[in-house]
Parts: structure tokens; C-alpha cells; sequence
């Protein structure tokens, strides 16, 4: 069953693209945006990703950290995260566990045949863990809903 408004958010636990891990215990009080996206230095990906870059100052008014998470290695991710200039941490989920958690995986990448390619994902966590915002996308040429994202924070900034 794919994960909603009102769950709690599943734990998590990965390396950062500076090889350091990052769980979801370390927002605890904070809000949370998790983006999962398929695959670093794809065009999409990078326009999800520097969405949120060029949006950051927004997300940090509204009390909100980002991560965002792919089966890439932290090795790939570390060179996207720099030529991109991104200013919050990329997440590998290089063994696919918490993108099949949160139910954003395909079990085939329609674009390439390929096996385990995280979805194109956003959730936003509350301070307490619960998922207020969850959309997970079937198709890679899409892109999360920015407006609803940012709504979504400003409901709880202002609650």
C-alpha cells in the first residue's frame, strides 16, 4: 500500500554524498522534504533537483531541510551534487531498500530496461514524523507538484 497523509514516515538510514549517514532521526523536529528521483545527470532529474536548489532560501523560511535520494552511488552523487552547486544532501540508496520502503521504485525503468530505478517521488515529513504530503510519479518525464509541496510547508509553518 503506498504511503499517504498521515502515516508515519518510514525510518531511514544512508550515506550522504561525503560518505556520512544521514538518518530521518537527525530532522526529528524539523520539516522534512524527501525528493527520490531515478538517476543523477539525467535531464529531469536535474531539473527537480535544481527546482529545489533555486528554492532552497523558501524551504529554510519555511523550517524545512531537504534531502533527496537515489540508488545511485555516493560517488555519482558527489559529482552531481557539485556541478549542480546543490546545497542539501543527496542520499544513495545504492541497495534500493528505502525507495521500495516508501514505494518509490520501479520495478522496471520504463526508459532503459533497467531493474530498481528509484521513482520520481516527493514527501514532506512533519517534526514529528508524520508524512503530511506524499506523490510518487509512474512516469520519469514528470515532476513532483512544487506548488502543493510549498503549500504544504506553508500550512505548517503557519499551524
Amino acid at each position: 500500500m503506498a504511503l499517504q497523509k498521515g502515516d508515519k514516515a518510514p525510518s531511514f538510514k544512508l550515506f550522504n554524498s561525503d560518505k556520512k549517514e544521514v538518518s530521518l532521526s537527525d530532522f526529528n523536529g524539523k520539516n522534512l522534504i524527501v525528493h527520490f528521483f531515478p538517476q543523477a545527470f539525467t535531464g529531469v532529474c536535474t531539473t527537480q533537483l535544481c527546482t529545489v536548489r533555486d528554492a532552497i532560501s523558501m524551504y529554510k523560511n519555511d523550517k524545512a531541510d531537504v534531502v533527496a535520494i537515489s540508488v545511485d552511488s555516493v560517488f555519482t552523487l558527489g559529482k552531481f551534487k557539485e556541478e549542480q552547486k546543490l546545497q542539501f544532501d543527496l542520499l544513495s540508496d545504492f541497495n534500493k531498500d528505502v525507495s521500495a520502503t516508501y514505494g518509490a521504485i520501479h520495478e522496471v525503468f520504463p526508459a532503459f530496461g533497467m531493474k530498481g530505478v528509484s521513482k520520481r517521488a516527493a514527501f514532506v515529513i512533519d517534526g514529528h514524523g508524520t508524512i503530511q504530503y506524499a506523490e510518487v510519479l509512474d512516469s520519469p518525464g514528470d515532476l513532483p507538484n512544487f506548488a502543493a509541496i510549498n503549500e504544504t510547508l506553508t500550512s505548517l509553518a503557519t499551524a
